[in-house]
């Protein structure tokens, strides 16, 4: 069956509203306060005029026929109830960058082209440089944030906007063909949205799907569900602007379990996480790969932290290396490492666990039904005996297309054999033990003396050497080579470390030919706010820009 997420979100509120949903500071609301704070938003979104001016029937893969929501805030509840309330209005929210110059800002809200924009005062001043160039955003609606940034001119509160608004659930009909919206990231081209209807992501990244690979079949088995379930308690530290957070927290209210947020979203703090997830005994921590794994392990070795209830660490987003998930379950026994991949395109596509005494490995995934690898020419589906490389893919529950943009909605979702895939750009193969090995993105592949060399891989055999806090390859321009492979590391504070001894240390995991040709110190590496890798970045650090 397909679901809308309103109508999820709405009935699972009914079964259970006075059980807590989401905690944030010293805010503590429960599924029923929360199904009413958005159901207000939506209320007040449609009072100024948010419509859906066409149905999903009337439209190609790439268009949306509704009207869209922007939402330019750091993680909170007020991030959570303007998803929810703009799913309630039949609005698709749009996540916005916080980080974006306001070129970038410019560019996003055009292409989206938001009516309405739901931002934190903080942004007040950079919205207000931009506003003369965006007439097509009419409503503007602002989260007083302690910053003393005034109300923008034509903005209201947005409590008092939900203070003037109905409880009353809205008075629309919601459909599974109702869109979500998610903005790639950006980091090697323009960021896109991609168009996925809610009777597909729910299933595919959002809680519909359960363990054994099927689908939740009736709303009142997820309600069921949820009623019976809500044990865990987790702390989602990754900006909810990013899908990877957004799901985790989306598929957590979905199963009646509750969401909390560390007390300063605008940094990534790891006292702060850590300080939270104790007084909140929180039972899975939800962070983006190595860039939040590597300090919140540092700090563990700077103070002690009763994490007793935690059970889980879950990765999603951006690579876990295998040196930081045996040094969790070192410092943490009782905790499984679970590393999810997955992207904006597919949804979920594989899992990895880890436990003490359990083997490690970076990349190598166990695959989910309908993921699998197609081959070089993208004419067949590979068999899980082949060892040919290829390109991950994704079937059955997969988006629409990207807004505004049919041409690159063919190349990522081609038709074989008379089924639709996602092929993002992920190059993978079959391992012998029936998982899949996934590479890197193609966009970042190095192709040295006629070799591909895949950089997420080089990446995770220089984190592998204990003195290297982070790192990021890619190739520069080589009159011998073609494209010669450059790291840039950022090492441990108080640690040292020879280019001899970081190449000593690769040679132990990489052949030879991948070994980097030079290694430039850092002190910081340029990462978005969800730890993925900046490459256009590191391109200028190594070309001298």
């Amino acid at each position: 069956m397909d679901f809308n997420l309103a109508r999820v979100h709405d009935a699972i509120a009914a079964a259970i509203p006075a059980r807590e949903s989401l905690v944030f500071r010293d805010r503590r609301l429960t599924f029923g306060a929360l199904n009413e704070r958005s159901r207000r938003l939506a209320n007040y979104l449609l009072a100024r005029g948010i419509v859906l001016p066409r149905e999903r029937s009337e439209l190609e893969p790439h268009e949306s026929g509704q009207d869209h929501l922007a939402l330019y805030l750091y993680n909170g509840n007020e991030y959570v109830e303007g998803m929810l309330g703009a799913f309630m209005a039949r609005a698709a929210p749009v996540n916005v960058n916080y980080r974006y110059v306001e070129a970038e800002l410019v560019h996003l809200l055009r292409d989206s082209s938001a009516r309405a924009i739901l931002f934190h005062a903080a942004f007040a001043p950079r919205l207000a440089a931009i506003r003369s160039e965006l007439p097509g955003l009419e409503i503007l609606i602002q989260v007083a944030d302690g910053s003393g940034n005034e109300l923008l001119p034509g903005a209201i509160d947005y409590e008092e906007a939900l203070a003037a608004a109905a409880p009353e659930r809205p008075d629309v009909e919601w459909s599974p063909d109702d869109l979500y919206i998610l903005y790639t990231g950006g980091t090697t081209g323009l960021p896109k949205g991609v168009l996925w209807r809610q009777g597909d992501v729910f299933p595919a990244a959002m809680g519909g799907g359960k363990l054994d690979g099927s689908e939740k079949a009736s709303i009142d088995e997820i309600v069921n569900g949820a009623r019976e379930g809500g044990a865990l308690r987790l702390l989602i530290t990754p900006p909810l602007m990013h899908g990877a957070a957004q799901w985790s927290a989306l598929g957590a209210l979905a199963s009646g379990h509750r969401v909390i947020f560390q007390g300063d979203p605008s940094r990534f703090d790891p006292d702060d996480v850590l300080s939270t997830a104790e007084r909140e005994a929180v039972t899975m921590l939800v962070i983006v790969g190595d860039a939040f794994a590597r300090p919140l392990l540092d700090q563990l070795s700077r103070k002690q932290y009763d994490l007793a209830a935690l059970s889980i660490v879950g990765s999603g987003g951006a690579p876990l290396s295998t040196a930081h998930k045996e040094e969790i379950v070192e410092r943490l026994p009782h905790v499984t490492v679970l590393d999810a991949i997955g992207s904006s395109e597919t949804g979920g596509q594989g899992t990895s666990y880890t436990t003490r005494g359990s083997r490690a490995s970076t990349g190598s995934f166990v695959p989910v039904r309908n993921t699998q690898v197609l081959s070089e020419k993208l004419d067949r589906a590979l068999g899980p005996d082949e060892r040919e490389l290829g390109w991950f893919a994704q079937t059955g529950r997969v988006p629409l297309g990207y807004l505004g943009d049919p041409a690159k909605t063919a190349r990522t979702f081609p038709v074989l054999d008379g089924r639709r895939w996602s092929v993002p750009g992920d190059r993978a193969r079959y391992a012998p033990n029936g998982v899949i090995e996934v590479l890197g993105r193609d966009s970042v592949t190095i192709n040295s003396g006629g070799e591909k060399i895949f950089a997420e891989e080089v990446e995770h055999a220089i984190k592998l050497h204990p003195a290297v806090f982070d790192a990021v390859v890619c190739g520069r321009p080589s009159q011998r080579w073609g494209e010669e492979v450059v790291a840039i590391v950022r090492l441990r504070e108080g640690r040292a470390a020879r280019e001899e001894d970081l190449l000593d240390s690769c040679r132990k995991h990489i052949s030879g030919f991948k070994l980097p040709k030079a290694f430039l110190f850092e002190e910081e590496i340029v990462r978005s706010p969800s730890g993925k890798p900046d490459y256009r970045w590191a391109r200028a650090r190594v070309s001298g820009g």
